[in-house]
C-alpha cells in the first residue's frame, strides 16, 4: 500500500514537472524574440526556458498559499553552490535588517583599499548574494577592493520603500566604519545592476548632502532601473519580448514593488496613468528627443498623450518620487554626482534608462564613462563565470567596470 502511494506520488510529481516544462517551453517559442544579434542564442533560450519554469511552479505555490512565486523561484535559484577562492576572505554578516556579504582580499595590505558597495539585481522580487557571488567575488580579487554586497529586503512580501531604506541603512553603518575594515575614505564607490543600479543612483542622491560620512567617489550602473514612469520610450516597444526582460515581467515587479493593481496594466501601457501636466514637466528629462537617433532604427511609434486616469494616477504616483525614479532627481541632486560609469545593452528593455540618465549627468558637468553592449541583453552579467550558460558579453562588462575601479 505504501509503495502503491509512493509510485502514485512520483508518478504524478513526473507529470506534473513535465507538463510544467512543456508548457513553459511552448510560452517562451510562441511569445518571446531572439534577436540575431545576439550570440550564443540556445544559451538564452535555456536561461529564459529555467527562469519562467521556476516562476510557473512558484506561481502554483502561490495560489496554493504556501508562498509568493518570486519567493519559490528565489529558494531554487540560492540552490548553487557558491564558488570560493584562496585569495578572498567571505564574512556573512547583519547590517540592520539588512544581510550582507563581506568580500576581502586575503593578502595584507600597507595603505587602505577602494571600498565598493554593491547592490544586486533581480527587478526587487529576484536576485540575492548568493546570484551576485561570483560578481563580488571577482571584484574583490581583481581590483583588491573590500566589497560590501547587501541583501536588502524584496517584493512581494516588502513593498516600497524597504529596499531603500535597508541600502541606506547598510551604507551608513559601512561608511562609518571604513577604518574596521580596512578601506580607504576617499575611495568608496557603489555599484548595481538592474533595480541594483537604482539603489546605487539613489543612495548617491540621497547621501550627497550627508557632511558627516565621507564623499562616495563613483557610481557603476548596470543597466540600470532608472524610472518608474514613462513605459513607452523606444527601447520598451523594441524589447518588449525579448529575454530576460519582457514589458510583462518588468510591469510585474513594478507592480509587487509600489503595490499596484495589476488590472492598470492597459491604462500604464496607453499612458494614461500620469497627468498630461506630469508628462510636460519631465518630457525635458524623460522625452524620446532626448535619445539619439541610431536607437531608434529599430522602430518606435510616439505614444499619444491622452486623458489621465484619475484613480491609476492615485495609486501610481509614488513612482514621481525620486527614490523610485532618480532619472527625475532634481538638477541640484544631480548635479553633485561623483563620476559615473554606465553600461548599457542594445537588447535591453531598460536600454533608454541609461540613455537619458548620461545625457543628464553630463548636461550638469557630471563625468560619465559609456558602454554599450551591442550584443548585450538584460540580465546578461548574471552568466558570468556561469560555466556553459555563460556570455563573452558578462565578460566583456566585467572587464570594463574593473578597469573603470582601478583607475582611482
Amino acid at each position: 500500500m505504501v509503495l502503491l502511494a509512493l509510485t502514485l506520488l512520483v508518478g504524478t510529481v513526473a507529470v506534473f514537472s513535465l507538463g510544467s516544462l512543456l508548457w513553459v517551453i511552448f510560452r517562451h517559442l510562441w511569445t518571446e524574440h531572439i534577436p540575431e544579434g545576439i550570440t550564443h542564442p540556445m544559451r538564452l533560450r535555456i536561461l529564459s526556458c529555467l527562469l519562467h519554469l521556476s516562476m510557473t511552479w512558484g506561481m502554483i505555490f502561490e495560489k496554493l498559499g504556501l508562498c509568493y512565486a518570486p519567493q519559490f523561484a528565489s529558494f531554487l535559484h540560492d540552490l548553487q553552490p557558491l564558488k570560493k577562492n584562496p585569495d578572498v576572505v567571505v564574512k556573512d554578516l547583519h547590517f540592520g535588517t539588512a544581510p550582507v556579504k563581506l568580500y576581502k582580499p586575503k593578502k595584507p595590505s600597507s595603505t587602505p583599499r577602494t571600498g565598493i558597495i554593491f547592490f544586486h539585481g533581480g527587478g526587487t522580487i529576484l536576485g540575492s548574494l548568493k546570484t551576485h557571488h561570483n560578481i563580488c567575488l571577482c571584484l574583490s580579487k581583481d581590483c583588491d577592493s573590500v566589497v560590501l554586497s547587501v541583501g536588502y529586503r524584496k517584493s512581494p512580501m516588502y513593498k516600497y520603500p524597504a529596499m531603500k531604506e535597508d541600502c541606506i541603512e547598510a551604507t551608513t553603518h559601512f561608511m562609518e566604519s571604513l577604518d574596521v575594515y580596512g578601506v580607504d575614505p576617499a575611495r568608496v564607490m557603489v555599484c548595481g545592476d538592474s533595480i541594483g543600479g537604482t539603489a546605487a543612483t539613489v543612495t548617491c542622491q540621497m547621501l550627497v548632502h550627508r557632511t558627516d560620512l565621507p564623499t562616495i567617489r563613483a557610481q557603476i550602473l548596470i543597466y540600470p532601473s532608472l524610472q518608474l514612469i514613462d513605459f513607452g520610450s523606444p527601447s520598451y516597444q523594441q524589447n518588449s519580448n525579448i529575454p530576460l526582460l519582457s514589458w510583462d515581467l518588468a510591469f510585474y515587479c513594478f507592480c509587487c514593488h509600489l503595490d499596484v493593481n495589476p488590472s492598470w496594466k492597459s491604462v500604464i501601457k496607453k499612458g494614461m496613468h500620469l497627468p498630461l501636466e506630469v508628462w510636460e514637466k519631465y518630457r525635458k528629462w524623460l522625452g524620446a528627443e532626448n535619445i539619439p537617433e541610431r536607437f531608434k532604427k529599430r522602430g518606435y511609434q510616439p505614444i499619444i498623450r491622452r486623458p489621465v486616469n484619475k484613480d491609476a494616477y492615485q495609486e501610481i504616483k509614488t513612482a514621481l518620487n525620486y527614490t523610485c525614479s532618480p532619472l527625475i532627481a532634481e538638477d541640484s541632486i544631480v548635479s553633485q554626482l561623483p563620476e559615473a560609469c554606465i553600461v548599457s545593452c542594445e537588447y535591453d528593455l531598460l536600454r533608454d534608462h541609461s540613455l537619458l540618465y548620461k545625457k543628464r549627468l553630463e548636461d550638469l558637468g557630471v563625468p560619465v564613462t559609456w558602454h554599450h553592449m551591442e550584443d548585450g541583453f538584460h540580465g546578461v552579467l548574471n552568466t558570468f563565470n556561469y560555466g556553459l550558460l555563460s556570455f563573452p558579453c558578462s565578460s566583456r562588462i566585467m572587464d570594463l567596470v574593473i578597469q573603470f575601479i582601478r583607475k582611482f
